[in-house]
């Protein structure tokens, strides 16, 4: 998983005299990275990065960072993985100015990519989930980067006089300038979406960078925020989709996107560790784990949570799929009680409030793949990007039937329905379910 943290600071702040306050940020995320850890100070340009590390691709310690580029401007923390770093390996060994490779780590082709074409330039060619803080010493500039959905987190914002990023917020609490404010703003967030969205947090000043942007702050730039600036935009790409639809026939868009979705998991496999999958037995994680075992040499290695209630468990599907797909499958049936065990642990796992239902499942299959492998593929997505739930036909349909009439009629609908218990609304659905 890896996970970084950093600040930046007065030049010659006695936050800089030793590594002994970015020590305090990086432990606090060990969970992160238990394999090794690193940090590197500029005391001239008040800057320090941090970094803790779970080692996935190239095990050695060419792949140790914060990590310096061959020409020496760019110092990087890095979360993450780039799918099509060999690829663009092979791209820049193209080039007149071959980079002189050390190691084989997708953190040094990141930086490679940078010195030759540019930050912004660079980010529109990388493929995969993402966040790093970028320290160009010449131009004396922190540059921080999400990946385009916003798999990896990043939160940063300033604290009197210190600009504080890292991977989770409690590396920022563990600076000593940190004194953390709830944001009252946020909390009704919070509320409205059982969660708190992009660009906020649980704390006043302090911001989750939105993904597919970057951010760039010079030394002596002042306090306030800088503004995020967009590489990828997901609307941009959705409209062009739509004005230029696929040209083929159906059975030449399931050829292609088999071909897409083999080549996605294909480079998601890339490993030099133990690698997994979870397997509900639901459409999308099935269709990853049957292309992960269509690629695969041997078995591969799945997991999956049951519960002894027979409204919430899925192990016995999941069960049939990896009999079917021939996988090396492990389930954990779960009690009640150890299901309530986790949720003292809900606020140290996930920073600021999250009230998705999902949140105590995922841990527990993710603590059961961690005995076996230290990288396991999901399903997550799916839904979202095939329209897995009813309500985004719906939604869509609704929109069709209504989306004509003037919105003060609309709004009078609205409040009409809102008026409605939604308990009486679950009864009258469920009486009319045979008929509609």
């Amino acid at each position: 998983m890896c996970g970084f943290s950093g600040f930046l600071t007065a030049p010659r702040s006695d936050f800089l005299t030793d590594t002994g306050v970015i020590r305090l940020m990086s432990d606090a995320i060990i969970h992160r990275g238990p394999d090794d850890s690193g940090y590197w100070l500029d005391r001239e340009a008040g800057v320090a990065l941090g970094h803790r590390r779970l080692s996935i691709l190239d095990l050695s310690p060419q792949g140790h960072q914060p990590m310096v580029s061959a020409c020496q401007r760019y110092v990087i923390a890095f979360n993450g993985e780039i799918y099509n770093h060999r690829d663009l390996r092979v791209e820049l060994e193209s080039l007149e100015a071959a980079p002189a490779w050390r190691g084989h780590s997708d953190s040094e082709v990141m930086l490679a990519a940078f010195a030759h074409w540019g930050v912004e330039a660079a980010l529109k060619k990388l493929t995969g989930m993402f966040a790093f803080a970028l320290w160009d010493r010449q131009e004396r500039s922190l540059i921080l980067a999400r990946d385009r959905i916003g798999e990896k987190p990043l939160y940063y914002g300033w604290m009197g006089d210190v600009f504080l990023f890292g991977s989770e917020l409690k590396a920022l609490r563990a600076h000593p300038a940190w004194r953390g404010e709830i944001d009252r703003d946020a909390l009704a967030l919070y509320l409205f979406h059982s969660g708190i969205p992009n660009p906020y947090s649980i704390y006043r000043g302090i911001r989750k960078l939105s993904p597919g942007t970057y951010l760039s702050l010079r030394v002596g730039q002042g306090e306030a925020l800088p503004e995020p600036r967009p590489y990828w935009s997901a609307r941009t790409v959705a409209e062009s989709g739509v004005a230029q639809p696929f040209a083929g026939g159906e059975q030449e868009a399931l050829t292609e996107l088999d071909r897409l979705l083999r080549r996605a998991v294909r480079r998601q496999m890339a490993a030099d560790v133990p690698l997994g999958a979870f397997l509900s037995g639901g459409y999308d994680s099935t269709t990853i784990v049957a292309l992960m075992q269509a690629q695969s040499e041997r078995p591969v290695k799945t997991f999956t949570i049951g519960f002894h209630e027979s409204g919430y468990n899925e192990a016995e599907h999941a069960k049939a799929v990896a009999r079917h797909l021939g996988t090396e499958h492990t389930e954990w049936y779960v009690t009640a009680e150890e299901a309530m065990a986790v949720i003292p642990s809900l606020p140290r796992l996930y920073d600021e409030p999250f009230a998705d239902s999902s949140q105590i499942p995922t841990y527990l299959v993710s603590r059961l793949a961690r005995q076996h492998v230290t990288v396991s593929l999901s399903g997550d997505g799916g839904d979202e990007l095939f329209g897995g739930y009813n309500r985004y036909f719906w939604g869509r349909d609704l929109w069709r039937r209504l989306g004509w009439s003037p919105s003060s009629l609309r709004h009078a609908m609205a409040s009409l329905l809102r008026t409605w218990p939604p308990q009486s609304g679950d009864k009258a659905f469920h009486r009319l379910g045979p008929l509609l």
